[in-house]
C-alpha cells in the first residue's frame, strides 16, 4: 500500500506532532511539528523538516547550526495522529545545546538537570 501524507490525522491547525528518537541509542530527542507537506518533504529528502508555528515557515533541522537529522525510519502510530522519525542526529538535537530537549527531570518534586549544554 503506497503512503499518503494526507491519510494522517492532523489537527485542526493541519499539524502532527512528530517525536525524533535517536537511531543508536533508542534516546528521544525532541517533540517537532509536521504538517502534510513537511511529512512529505521528509520522505523525499531524507532530510527531517518540520513546521515552526511560531515562524510560520518549514524548517530543515539542522539546517542553520548543522546539527542535522537524517532520516533513518518514518513510522505512524496506531491512531495515525502522532509521528516516530528515528532519526541519525549529528550533534545536539536541543536548542540549547544539550544532546535532547529532555534534559529536566522531576524528581521527588524537584527539578534536575540530567544534562548540561554541549561545549
Amino acid at each position: 500500500m503506497t503512503f499518503d501524507p494526507q491519510s494522517l490525522r492532523y489537527d485542526a491547525q493541519g499539524l502532527i506532532p512528530a517525536i525524533a528518537q535517536d537511531q543508536h541509542t533508542g534516546a528521544v530527542l525532541m517533540v517537532a511539528w509536521m504538517n502534510a507537506d513537511a511529512v512529505a518533504r521528509t520522505l523525499q529528502t531524507g532530510k527531517v523538516t518540520y513546521w515552526s508555528r511560531s515562524r510560520q515557515a518549514f524548517w530543515i533541522k539542522g539546517e542553520t547550526s548543522g546539527h542535522v537529522q537524517r532520516l533513518v525510519d518514518f513510522r505512524v502510530d496506531c491512531d495515525r495522529d502522532c509521528l516516530l522519525v528515528v532519526v541519525d542526529q549529528t550533534g545536539p538535537a536541543c536548542h540549547t545545546n544539550r544532546r535532547s530537549c529532555f534534559y529536566t527531570a522531576v524528581r521527588d518534586g524537584v527539578e534536575v538537570e540530567l544534562m548540561t549544554p554541549e561545549a
